[in-house]
């Protein structure tokens, strides 16, 4: 790709210092090639490291040798189908960045460069797993700025129907989350979103649906020019028919785990790393979005600290 627009990174002196407290980003580039789940087209992505205070910031190329940069703020987000999308001021998008973004807010991961030369990040195979190994083979380092966090001070919720999404005060990041599909049951997990129990517990979970509904919207997309699950396959989504996921599940209740794998990244959205509690029911990106939203919309109930200083 061509050579970023943005500043060279300074890393950080090989002082003692205490795990989470400071600023990091990978301690060398990475590359991926894949489809989008969407679009169905090829794209290249590097991620490289990047100075402190940048944050997540996607540099698209387009033709022409134009480059756009969109930050990954929860104000940059527009609704699109089935999936998490940043849209540049003027106009082009970067959509499906929700897995990348939670294996980077999981894996402590604050400041990144993200290049692509396509409107949509590979799907992969439905899950948030490739980041995570690519992520860990690039290596994590600090740099010299002590890291902030907003720390939720009360209670947000948002209702709609059965749909529900809550966040309150708490030490850490932690969701329990549950979800009921019909010939499934409910289903649920809970836990404190760590390095460890993300890579283990979540990343693995894929993106699912029916098939009864996908085909149509395969069909629909065809017909209409839109991109709406084009790259959906077998091996790229968990496909469901009845009540069996074909292939089997990779991990126990996998559909409620991709749900909460999709809300860490989307709570990335809010720019800095999250200490609350959430208990998501049946939620999905736009009820993520808008608790994202109303929270950071209401200075009362949030502040941003350093931890080391208090």
């Amino acid at each position: 790709m061509p050579q970023s627009i943005l500043p060279d990174i300074h890393p950080a002196s090989a002082d003692v210092r205490e795990p989470g407290e400071w600023e990091a980003t990978l301690a060398v580039a990475f590359e991926r090639r894949g489809r989008g789940l969407h679009t169905a087209r090829r794209a290249v992505v590097r991620v490289s490291p990047a100075p402190a205070g940048t944050g997540i910031v996607f540099e698209r190329h387009l033709r022409g040798g134009r480059v756009i940069l969109v930050p990954a703020l929860w104000d940059r987000r527009v609704s699109q189908p089935l999936c998490t999308a940043l849209r540049h001021a003027d106009g082009p998008l970067i959509r499906t960045v929700e897995h990348l973004l939670a294996a980077l807010s999981a894996l402590r991961i604050d400041n990144a460069r993200v290049e692509l030369d396509a409107e949509e990040l590979p799907i992969f195979n439905g899950s948030a797993t490739p980041w995570c190994e690519a992520i860990a083979q690039a290596g994590r380092v600090e740099l010299d700025a002590p890291r902030k966090v907003i720390r939720v001070l009360r209670r947000v919720e948002l209702r709609d129907g059965r749909r529900s999404l809550s966040i309150e005060p708490a030490d850490e990041l932690s969701i329990a989350g549950r979800l009921a599909l019909a010939h499934f049951g409910e289903m649920s997990w809970e836990g404190v979103i760590t390095p460890d129990r993300f890579t283990r517990d979540l990343a693995p979970s894929r993106s699912f649906g029916r098939l009864k509904w996908a085909l149509p919207a395969k069909l629909y997309a065809l017909a209409t020019g839109r991109p709406v699950l084009r790259g959906a396959g077998f091996s790229t989504t968990a496909a469901i028919i009845g009540g069996r996921v074909i292939g089997g599940m990779t991990v126990p209740d996998e559909p409620v785990r991709h749900r909460i794998l999709d809300l860490v990244g989307d709570l990335s959205l809010a720019g800095h790393p999250i200490l609350g509690h959430l208990e998501a029911a049946h939620t999905g990106h736009e009820l993520n979005h808008a608790l994202v939203a109303r929270l950071m919309r209401d200075p009362s109930a949030w502040e941003l600290v350093t931890p080391r200083t208090g």
